[in-house]
């Protein structure tokens, strides 16, 4: 018999399958036999497990169910001895199904060979001896006993299973079966149903304020990971449903009641693999929402801090969650791979031992590592800089674009991708921990009236402050510190403004745009280099000190 099972989810389509279930059970003969699958996966059951000084035992099946065990010295004669019970016993009840007889005689009889032994025969038919040892194996002492139950129970399954495969069993089997493909369209209509109904809306952007964007960006990143450990966990339910729904179905009919086993014997491996993987992705991305919902605490706590102090810590917080799970996916990956070593039998005690070694092996080996993961450490800990500020390390400098416990990556004006090692950071300069300064050095020429020139300067800064557009990136009135040097461009006008982190660029053009504006209005000019050359006639350099006279050539 051909029965096809198949996960399609649409209705039209379930119905066709339920149609030809219907059509295939009715015109089956009552008389069909018992079909020969053939053994490409090995045996239809595996010996159990035993000390090399125990016997071992296996199942002998008929159609998928189990009848009764057998034992062995060995695996290997276990094999050939479950191998010649099963051909056995397919013939026998090929023939018993074949024919029109509804009884089959079953009975008990003492071996020729061993008078301790006894032969189970159907229909004058030696199917197999029971031996001491396999009454033994089963609690019973008493060999005898133990065969007439073996017969009876035999006896009892063949005539199940004859009837089984009459058209009447058949056509109710496939009404449940029907039933149960039903059921499984409408549980996985109901699944969908459920996940699309569990949506998160995502948070409009628009009503943030801006002290709000890292909690905003850590309650989406929240809602993503809960959004995905509930897609896989619906998919799960899905491969449930159908895979579950189709077992059932297979072992509603005895022509298929074997393939759930044999597919339990080949996939039971892989499936318990796939589970632990898919548990320790669950496990993982849990604790990517915890994190999350931590940091999201943290932000959020943040009333009795000035708002330098509570912008600072909400720029921490992509570094510390970034750094946080990354060590959560690592230990998540390595316990995972430990629980699947361990369901699959493997012995993980030599394994940890193992690791443990050769992990000393590799710190000693590889000490910049370790440095570079105990400056990292320090760096987070002691918030030196964090992704999102502008730092210089040595002769490079740029924006922090990731960090972690071994490397600092850098973008710099160019665009370039700057990687350094954490053990190579020593002196790093921040120039947007909680506030940053624009610095100018503004040049007027000598001649310059300085007083009107400073209030001039002074004046600029005050009125820019004043402004709707930059008040909120100016933190205290820029500060006029006065004449800083003479140089080769004129007098040198020092002035500090106070901004807000990586806003000193932005507010230090605009001012030097107003500068110039400014000093066009007034007439006060922003000299050029300038120097003064003078030349000695050539017969004057003969001349004493005092006599010569210099003369100038050019200014």
């Amino acid at each position: 018999m051909r029965f096809i099972s198949r996960a399609i989810a649409p209705k039209k389509a379930a119905c066709v399958s339920m149609g030809a279930i219907a059509l295939t059970i009715l015109v089956i003969s009552p008389a069909s036999a018992q079909i020969t699958i053939p053994d490409i996966f090995g045996n239809s059951n595996s010996p159990q497990p035993s000390p090399s000084s125990q016997p071992v035992d296996a199942w002998v099946r008929l159609d998928g169910r189990r009848l009764f065990k057998i034992t062995a010295t060995d695996r290997n004669s276990l094999l050939q001895r479950l191998a010649t019970v099963e051909t056995r016993l397919r013939t026998i009840s090929q023939q018993y199904f074949a024919g029109n007889a509804a009884d089959i005689n079953v009975e008990p009889q003492l071996n020729k060979n061993n008078k301790n032994s006894r032969d189970i025969v159907v229909d004058n038919q030696t199917l197999l001896t029971i031996t001491p040892q396999d009454a033994k194996l089963q609690g019973e002492s008493d060999v005898d006993k133990y065969a007439q139950t073996i017969a009876t129970s035999l006896e009892q399954e063949l005539k199940t299973a004859k009837q089984e495969r009459q058209a009447s069993y058949l056509r109710t089997q496939g009404a449940i079966a029907g039933g149960i493909l039903c059921g499984m369209v409408l549980t996985s209509w109901a699944i969908r149903r459920w996940q699309h109904r569990i949506k998160l809306p995502p948070i409009p952007m628009a009503t943030m304020s801006t002290s709000d964007a890292v909690s905003t960006q850590l309650s989406q990143q929240q809602q993503r990971n809960i959004q995905e450990i509930r897609q896989r966990l619906s998919q799960l339910a899905q491969a449930v449903v159908w895979g579950g729904g189709t077992l059932l179905i297979l072992r509603l009919f005895p022509y298929t009641r074997i393939v759930p086993v044999w597919l339990f014997m080949v996939l039971k491996d892989p499936m318990m693999v796939g589970l632990v993987a898919l548990g320790t992705y669950v496990v993982i991305r849990l604790s990517y929402v915890l994190i999350d919902r931590s940091t999201s605490v943290l932000v959020n706590n943040t009333l009795m801090l000035t708002q330098e102090d509570s912008l600072r810590l909400q720029l921490r917080v992509a570094t510390i969650s970034g750094v946080t799970k990354s060590i959560a996916t690592l230990s998540g990956f390595t316990i995972g791979a430990l629980v699947a070593l361990s369901v699959l039998g493997v012995n993980i005690v030599p394994i940890l031992t193992g690791a443990s070694l050769i992990g000393v092996g590799i710190s000693l080996a590889s000490q910049n590592l370790i440095k570079d993961a105990i400056n990292g450490f320090l760096i987070i800990l002691e918030d030196q800089y964090a992704i999102g500020d502008v730092i210089n390390v040595g002769t490079f400098g740029g924006l922090v674009e990731n960090l972690n416990l071994r490397i600092t990556q850098l973008r710099d004006s160019e665009g370039r991708l700057i990687t350094i090692p954490n053990s190579e950071i020593k002196t790093v300069a921040n120039l947007s921990s909680r506030w940053s300064r624009a610095d100018l050095n503004i040049p007027i020429s000598y001649n310059t009236d300085i007083d009107a020139a400073l209030n001039l300067i002074k004046s600029i800064g005050l009125g820019m402050d004043g402004e709707t557009q930059w008040q909120d990136y100016i933190l205290e009135p820029p500060q006029v510190l006065g004449v800083e040097q003479f140089s080769d461009r004129g007098l040198m006008i020092r002035v500090w403004i106070k901004t807000q982190p990586l806003k000193q660029w932005e507010v230090a053009r605009e001012y030097r745009r107003r500068i110039k504006i400014a000093f066009d209005s007034a007439g006060i000019d922003i000299p050029l280099p300038q120097q003064s050359v003078w030349l000695n006639e050539p017969g004057e350099l003969s001349k004493a000190p005092n006599d010569g006279k210099k003369l100038p050539k050019e200014r």
